[in-house]
């Protein structure tokens, strides 16, 4: 058994999280473990026949058993899909480990995703969705993250060097990172 992941990349689609996670990994010198490949490779088909032939539900279920094997089992870099963190099990999965929300803003995004060709969730109004699954699973990133480091307008290099460099011990990095959000109860006070 692992210790588990050096860090797990969170992001909505297009935040760059199997690129950075690549590149991340061979910095670092360890494997990379793209959850979304694992659902692939277990269910024998592309994600989005998974949806057409047996449904988001069952999508849902394959995802979920592949992030609780990913944080048991990899050692590395691993990159969590878009929607993984919707599962109230996956985000208390995450709990002690290093998270680093990839964050993303919509007009970085649509031009990373396109008009969403491949991607279930855009196959409809891709624009509005995008915008909308931005906005929903915002809040949630933000709850499961060690650390946030935004994505817009740099290079997956500039981004792999930035979560290198805050995972190096006692480095401060050079993170363009938020506080994570306090108690919202102490923030009252």
């Amino acid at each position: 058994m692992t210790a588990g992941p050096v860090c797990v990349l969170v992001g909505v689609m297009g935040a760059g999280k199997s690129t950075v996670g690549a590149l991340l990994a061979q910095r670092l010198g360890v494997g990379f473990h793209d959850v979304d490949a694992a659902v692939e490779a277990e269910a024998g088909k592309p994600i989005s026949e998974i949806f057409i032939d047996e449904g988001e539900e069952h999508f849902r279920a394959l995802e979920r058993r592949a992030v609780a094997a990913a944080l048991a089992e990899q050692d590395g870099v691993v990159a969590l899909g878009g929607g993984a963190i919707l599962a109230d099990q996956t985000r208390e999965a995450l709990a002690g480990h290093t998270v680093i929300y990839l964050s993303v803003e919509f007009a970085d995004a649509i031009k990373r995703v396109g008009l969403g060709q491949g991607r279930p969730l855009l196959a409809i109004n891709p624009r509005a969705t995008l915008k909308h699954l931005l906005d929903q699973r915002r809040p949630l990133y933000e709850k499961v993250a060690t650390h946030t480091v935004r994505t817009d307008g740099r290079t997956p290099e500039e981004i792999a060097d930035e979560i290198a460099a805050l995972l190096r011990p006692g480095s401060a990095g050079r993170s363009t990172e938020q506080p994570s959000p306090a108690d919202p109860e102490e923030m009252d006070r």
